[in-house]
């Protein structure tokens, strides 16, 4: 476990489930929980699964277990709460591979003990696809198109056998649960960097927030290097589950509700915001390209002389998003 050097006392508790095979002291190695949970302000708690023949691995219904991972993971969330006198009303689940199959498990299990969920990589495992979640619960689903150990199809050209419900079929079932309706919100990041990924951000309008980042060429890999990569994971899931998806908009008291889309454009965006404010665009030199107030409502922002490119979006004098023109 890694508390924030400096907290309040009563900062959000994060747990970190790991992949198969996966043993805590490399993981905290690979990942630099202490500098994640300094980051964020997270206190991280990452748990050992017991071995279960294939190398260490959760009880999340892919193998005949009677091991009691849900009950220990429970058991273990209520002691910290005690001992470091934590949130119970900001309890966060997330992991990778295995990990996130436990992610959903515990979700649909027990999410009215949590606050919110980020899988990646991990799917619904279909042993448990009859179970009825004791609740909605905010969750956002991570995963790549070219995953072959964890397959978006559901499948695993690695195992060569089904795993669990394919990444549609798992939005379909939160959508369900969580009482969406209609299209969702579709964000296209920003490629910036020569990493073979796209990134693809889908809100969906939903009773209970859910979302979905798609890996375009992404495979069993947890990104996070933000170096390396146009997106990370953690920063990703962090403004998740504070409640801001950090793309098509913010919700602060200063800012209020602000969304933009389509996004990338041809270079007509439209704004919806639920205060009036201060807007600017400024392109990648630090030139301001466009600037005006918006009163509340909705109103549109024309960049369609401008080149393709990358802006940023300024609400308040506060960077909200970035704007693609393509």
């Amino acid at each position: 476990m890694h508390l924030p050097a400096n907290h309040d006392g009563t900062p959000p508790i994060v747990f970190y489930l790991h992949g198969l095979g996966e043993n805590v002291a490399t993981i905290d190695n690979n990942y630099n929980f202490s500098k994640i949970a300094n980051d964020y302000g997270w206190a991280v708690v990452v748990p050992q699964a017991k071995n279960l023949g294939m190398g260490t691995m959760w009880s999340a219904a892919l193998v005949n277990s009677d091991v009691d991972d849900v009950g220990f993971l429970l058991a273990l969330l209520d002691t910290l709460l005690v001992q470091h006198q934590l949130d119970p009303d900001s309890v966060f689940f997330t992991g990778f591979s295995m990990g996130g199959f436990m992610t959903h498990r515990m979700a649909i299990e027990h999410g009215d003990r949590i606050t919110a969920c980020a899988p990646i990589s991990g799917l619904i495992p279909i042993a448990i696809t009859s179970l009825t979640p004791v609740s909605p619960v905010r969750l956002l689903h991570i995963h790549g198109t070219n995953d072959f150990v964890v397959g978006y199809d559901g499948g695993s050209q690695a195992f060569n056998m089904t795993l669990g419900l394919g990444v549609e079929a798992i939005l379909d079932y939160w959508q369900s649960v969580n009482s969406c309706s209609g299209l969702p919100i579709v964000d296209t990041l920003p490629d910036l960097k020569n990493d073979g990924l796209r990134f693809i951000h889908y809100t969906y309008n939903c009773g209970t927030d859910l979302q979905h980042l798609k890996v375009v060429g992404g495979t069993h890999t947890l990104y996070f290097n933000e170096a390396q990569y146009d997106v990370s994971y953690w920063s990703v899931i962090h403004d998740f589950f504070l409640g801001n998806n950090g793309q098509s908009g913010v919700e602060d008291h200063e800012i209020g509700e602000f969304k933009v889309w389509p996004n990338p454009s041809s270079g007509l965006f439209h704004v919806e915001m639920d205060k009036d404010a201060e807007v600017q665009v400024i392109d990648m030199s630090g030139r301001v390209v466009f600037s005006g107030k918006f009163p509340a409502g909705n109103a549109q922002i024309d960049l369609r002389q401008m080149p393709d490119g990358v802006y940023l979006l300024k609400a308040a004098g506060r960077t909200v998003t970035k704007l693609v023109k393509e």
